[in-house]
């Protein structure tokens, strides 16, 4: 895959537009105390309630439900709703990741736990999850149906990755399949929800899940090398962070599974016991480089350009509205070459 940076498509832009007023209504539905740290999470205002320039993500859930309704030749704000709520999801397991992962930092600002602890990011992700079904239930039942499906999986996804930190060894279909659950099902859920909401038939409904599904992949393939190889002034997370938690990405099974000396350099790291004040900078910066050599890092990146040929086939398999398809290709090309 070429490492040339892919420019943000237009249609992330115009997605947060069309999404941020209903997601600040939904969000005012909350209590005071779970609403004003919803707030601060999605970088609306700062710790003390000071409003501030907005500093979210990327919204490349809702712009993928927003896109596959217009795929279906229906208007982007008819799926306003499963957009809102796949935001929401999303914000949800992100909160309660940080508190698993123990990360104190997102998106250059400190975590909801590490500011006001586990508890209260325990309830705050509770309380959008919550909200996501509420916002879509009444809209299309069937929609919310998925969303419920979608957010099983990422819990089964999310279990089955803190249960990998606990083993010496993981092989690489397990790590595929935690990586499914946990990334690709919500990914899966936003196109199918925007085909539903856009009145879309059952064939391009599944084409565009089965375009989410490639698309999650090869973002969690993405992830993964940037949680060993990113650089933490543009990823907001700390340097080396997926080592120093010992996780086993997708990199480090396909390393481990290739077998050979670097494999075996690997699971010896993996099954010594880790020092009480974490593993020293230079010991992960060797695993780095080990995994590296051993070509961990080419293999994800042209694994996940795999996946988005998939993706591609996925949405050319059935007939869909122009220029949304197109669209949903620029999107895919964006989310492979991002360096946060």
């Amino acid at each position: 895959m070429s490492t040339e940076a892919v420019s943000a498509p237009p249609a992330l832009a115009r997605t947060r537009a069309l999404l941020d007023p209903a997601l600040r209504r939904a969000v005012a539905r909350l209590d005071p105390v779970n609403r004003s740290i919803s707030e601060y999470h999605l970088g609306w205002v700062t710790a003390d309630g000071t409003p501030r320039e907005p500093a979210g993500g990327k919204a490349v859930r809702p712009t993928v439900t927003l896109l596959a309704a217009e795929a279906c030749g229906a208007a982007a704000e008819t799926a306003i709703p499963g957009a809102v709520s796949v935001e929401l999801v999303h914000n949800f397991s992100l909160i309660h990741d940080d508190v698993m992962d123990g990360d104190t930092e997102r998106r250059h600002q400190p975590t909801v736990w590490a500011l006001w602890g586990v508890p209260a990011a325990i309830l705050t992700g509770d309380a959008l999850v919550n909200l996501a079904q509420e916002v879509l239930l009444p809209r299309d039942p069937q929609a919310s149906a998925v969303l419920g499906s979608a957010i099983r999986e990422m819990i089964r996804g999310q279990t089955e990755d803190l249960a990998f930190e606990r083993r010496d060894w993981v092989e690489l279909p397990e790590c595929r399949a935690m990586a499914a659950g946990k990334t690709g099902a919500l990914l899966s859920a936003s196109a199918r929800i925007g085909g539903l909401l856009g009145g879309g038939s059952a064939a391009a409904v599944d084409a565009l899940g089965a375009y989410g599904a490639h698309v999650g992949m090869a973002f969690q393939l993405v992830d993964d090398v940037l949680g060993i190889w990113g650089d933490t002034s543009v990823t907001g997370k700390p340097v080396l962070s997926d080592l120093r938690a010992r996780k086993k990405s997708l990199p480090v099974t396909y390393v481990l599974s290739a077998g050979g000396s670097p494999a075996q350099a690997i699971a010896d790291w993996l099954a010594a016991p880790e020092p009480a004040d974490g593993a020293p900078e230079t010991e992960l910066e060797r695993i780095a480089d080990v995994l590296d050599a051993a070509g961990g890092r080419d293999w994800a990146l042209a694994e996940a350009d795999r996946e988005i040929g998939q993706a591609v086939q996925a949405l050319d398999s059935v007939p869909l509205a122009e220029p949304a398809r197109e669209e949903l290709k620029a999107l895919t090309r964006f989310l492979t070459h991002r360096s946060a």
